[in-house]
C-alpha cells in the first residue's frame, strides 16, 4: 500500500509539474502571439498612411502638372503649402476664383482668362457646389447680369466645358435675359432655380475653378 501510494503521489507531482509546464508553453505562445498581432497592426497602419502619402503626393503632382509655370510661392510658404492660392476660396477639394473687376467679359473671353491661370470656367457637379456658388456671389448693376458657368449648348446639348452633359438643370423658368448658347448663374435667386442663358456678346463676371493643391484629409494628418 505504502508503495501504491508512493507512486500515486509521484505520479500527481509529475501531472501537475507537466501542467504548469505546459500552461508556461502556453502562455508564452500567447504572449508572442499578441506581440506578433500588435507588430502586424503597427505595420499595416504604417503601409496605410505611406499608402495615403503617395496618393496625395500624386494628387500634387497632377495639380502641378496642370500649370506651364508653377507659382510655387503663391501656393507655399515656409515649407508649408496651402490648398488655393491668395484671394482663391476652397470648397470640397477645389479653388475657385471669383473676378468681379472690369471690365467684364463675354464669355469666350471668360473661359480665356480662366485658361491663363491654368483654370477653366467653374463646373458644377452637384447640388452642394451650386448651393456654395450661389452663397458667395452679389447682385450687380441689373437683374439680368450674372456669372458665367462653363456651360454652353452644343448640338441641342447643354455641355460642360470638362465635355460631360448637364444633368442637374438648375435653370430658371423661363429665359430671364437675352437668349443665347452660354450659361449664367444669376445671384439672389433659389440655387435650383438660378440658370440663365445668353449671347457671347453680353459682358459679365465668371467664376475660375480649379483643383486644390492640397487635401482636406491630407492637412488633417
Amino acid at each position: 500500500l505504502g508503495i501504491v501510494s508512493a507512486l500515486l503521489t509521484a505520479s500527481i507531482i509529475i501531472i501537475i509539474r507537466s501542467f504548469f509546464i505546459v500552461s508556461g508553453v502556453l502562455y508564452r505562445q500567447e504572449v508572442n502571439l499578441s506581440e506578433m498581432k500588435m507588430k502586424m497592426e503597427i505595420l499595416e497602419n504604417r503601409a496605410e498612411i505611406l499608402l495615403r502619402d503617395r496618393n496625395d503626393l500624386n494628387w500634387m503632382l497632377g495639380v502641378i502638372l496642370t500649370f506651364d509655370l508653377f507659382p510655387v510661392r503663391d501656393f507655399c510658404r515656409e515649407n508649408k503649402c496651402r490648398p488655393c492660392q491668395e484671394g482663391w476660396v476652397e470648397f470640397q477639394k477645389k479653388c475657385y476664383l471669383f473676378i468681379d473687376e472690369q471690365p467684364w467679359k463675354t464669355w469666350k473671353q471668360s473661359d480665356e482668362h480662366c485658361k491663363s491661370k491654368s483654370a477653366d470656367l467653374v463646373t458644377i457637379d452637384h447640388l452642394q457646389e451650386q448651393e456654395f456658388l450661389s452663397k458667395q456671389i452679389k447682385s450687380y448693376y441689373d437683374e439680368y447680369h450674372g456669372f458665367w458657368l462653363g456651360l454652353r449648348e452644343i448640338n441641342n446639348r447643354w455641355v460642360w466645358t470638362d465635355g460631360r452633359n448637364d444633368t442637374l438643370g438648375f435653370w430658371m423658368g423661363s429665359v430671364y435675359g437675352p437668349s443665347g448658347p452660354f450659361a449664367l448663374l444669376i445671384p439672389g435667386k433659389t440655387p435650383t432655380n438660378s440658370w440663365d442663358t445668353s449671347d457671347n456678346g453680353f459682358l459679365n463676371k465668371f467664376i475660375c475653378e480649379q483643383e486644390a493643391l492640397v487635401k482636406l484629409e491630407a492637412r488633417a494628418r
